[in-house]
């Protein structure tokens, strides 16, 4: 070897460099779900485009990293630190523009793109670390394997630790700009410092002035990477009222006074709209849910796993009496709801992931209304037979599960003739409504229970039970699977859904308006 031999102080220098490093890989790989789901969502389809594109990364910067650390005479780590910093930095300057650039791939390509473009250049950088610092750390042959075992476990160590700091921590008080802002900063930081102990410790002549230069660059760059989150304020038809990064999703409220419409978004999903003058769901299926007492009389008790913008809390209330238990895994949706559609607890208003929170409810509960939606996509667990075997079990004898499921009308849907099918291993009996009768795309109803449930309810009205025989719909289960913990392709089923939801929000509030 022809280094100098690092000291003790410089032994642990580097390797507090690696392990800063190691924990700035995951931040960019948890962080860039942030960054493309309020365009994209939070499918599966995401996260594998994320998984992916670091694990391409690495591996190139691993290949890459080697070949350079054997030749490089005139540069050193402190340059590759500074380009990963800088590439960081870039990141929330650039989302809106590549978002709004792959929009036409569609889904899984735009997705895996859109990563691919924004996080590979910083991740492949992060990933050159490793083979320049086993090679500093060496100082004999018969020691490369003790080097390169110890660089890597500090890593690794690195990475567990930011993952716990950024998941537990930094997180929910700091929002994924802001973050990536920071690590591009504290890594420009990190290269000037490695480039001082290089250049004077071993004798790299040429680290320190690419180091400054970069660590410069950033800082001109970062008053248009600060402003960049605040591109879009609203536009002559829409109005953001409000607007809340949570662990969950990007919660927004959104407004467009021409058509007395207020929306409640997150991620690229609407989970709530109503009129602004007077407060009332515009969501045709929540009527269907709203006459769901009528058909079973006496129910005093009710519990909704996916609020939204609370509507169905206060119609149950206002309209039957029940008091209703809310459960939510969103706090940013809890807290919107509550200050921008009226949402008021008449039970108890829980915030925490339903799959966990169900098993710690007491029932029984007279209806039971699963309305979850977000990202895009519907959270597959929350469709199984294990999750549906749980909610039977909170349901009084004569109680009824409501499902609001999104989905084609077509005998191509097979997640519809799935969500069917499931549901009817569970329950002895079921019936289908549609939202909007007539459309392909559209919301389903499912009611399911124990005992048979009667539409011709005496407590309905003529023209409400009419309104109701003409929305009831028959489901094709022939293409059915039956949806378990073990095996659940739904999220596979409803690409096409997928694509046509993002489309459907695009068209009507622009793609500009869906990304940071």
């Amino acid at each position: 070897m022809t280094h100098n031999p690092l000291n003790g102080f410089g032994r642990i220098g580097l390797y507090l460099t690696i392990f800063l490093t190691g924990a700035s890989v995951m931040v960019i790989e948890l962080l860039g779900t942030r960054m493309i789901a309020p365009f994209y969502g939070t499918s599966l389809y995401v996260w594998s485009s994320l998984i992916s594109v670091t694990m391409i990364a690495l591996a190139v910067g691993y290949f890459v990293g080697g070949l350079w650390a054997d030749r490089a005479r005139r540069t050193g780590l402190a340059l590759i630190i500074a380009l990963a910093g800088l590439f960081t930095l870039l990141i929330p300057w650039l989302t809106r523009y590549i978002l709004l650039a792959t929009d036409p791939l569609g889904l899984r390509a735009g997705a895996f793109v859109s990563a691919l473009v924004l996080f590979s250049p910083s991740l492949t950088m992060l990933g050159m670390v490793g083979p320049f610092a086993i090679k500093l750390a060496t100082s004999r042959l018969d020691g490369v394997g003790s080097s390169a075992g110890n660089i890597y476990a500090v890593s690794t160590l690195g990475s567990v630790v930011g993952t716990l700091i950024l998941g537990f921590f930094l997180f929910p008080l700091i929002g994924s700009r802001e973050i990536f802002i920071g690590l591009g900063v504290a890594l420009l930081v990190l290269s000037v410092l490695v480039a001082l102990y290089e250049q004077k410790q071993l004798g790299i002549t040429a680290a320190l002035l690419p180091s400054v230069l970069l660590a410069i660059s950033g800082l001109f760059l970062l008053p248009k990477v600060v402003s960049a989150g605040h591109a879009y304020s609203g536009g002559k038809s829409f109005a953001i009222l409000s607007e809340h990064e949570s662990l969950y999703g990007w919660v927004r409220v959104i407004e467009e006074q021409a058509r007395d419409l207020r929306f409640l978004t997150s991620d690229a999903s609407m989970i709530g709209a109503a009129s602004i003058s007077d407060g009332k769901s515009r969501l045709g299926y929540q009527d269907i849910v709203g006459l769901i007492p009528a058909l079973a009389p006496k129910m005093s008790r009710a519990l909704i796993i996916g609020l939204g913008a609370g509507h169905m809390a206060k119609t149950l209330h206002e309209r039957y009496g029940i008091v209703t238990d809310t459960l939510e895994i969103d706090p940013a949706v809890a807290e919107a709801a509550t200050r921008y559609f009226g949402f008021k607890p008449t039970g108890q208003s829980i915030v925490g992931d339903a799959r966990y929170e169900i098993g710690h409810l007491t029932g029984p509960y007279d209806l039971i209304i699963h309305d979850c939606f977000t990202g895009g996509s519907e959270p597959a667990h929350l469709l199984t037979v294990e999750t549906l075997t749980q909610l039977r079990g909170l349901l009084s004898d004569n109680g009824i599960l409501a499902l609001n499921f999104v989905g084609f009308a077509s005998d191509k849907s097979a997640a519809l003739a799935s969500v069917a099918r499931t549901i009817g291993q569970v329950f002895t009996h079921q019936s289908a409504f549609i939202a909007e009768p007539g459309d392909d795309y559209n919301d389903f109803i499912f009611l399911a229970a124990r005992q048979p449930i009667d539409l011709h309810s005496k407590s309905l009205l003529p023209n409400q039970a009419a309104w109701l025989q003409n929305r009831v719909f028959a489901v094709n289960k022939a293409q059915g699977s039956i949806l378990t913990d073990n095996l659940n392709p739904l999220e596979h089923l409803q690409i096409e859904k997928s694509e046509h939801y993002r489309h459907v929000l695009v068209d009507w509030f622009g793609a500009d308006l869906l990304v940071r």
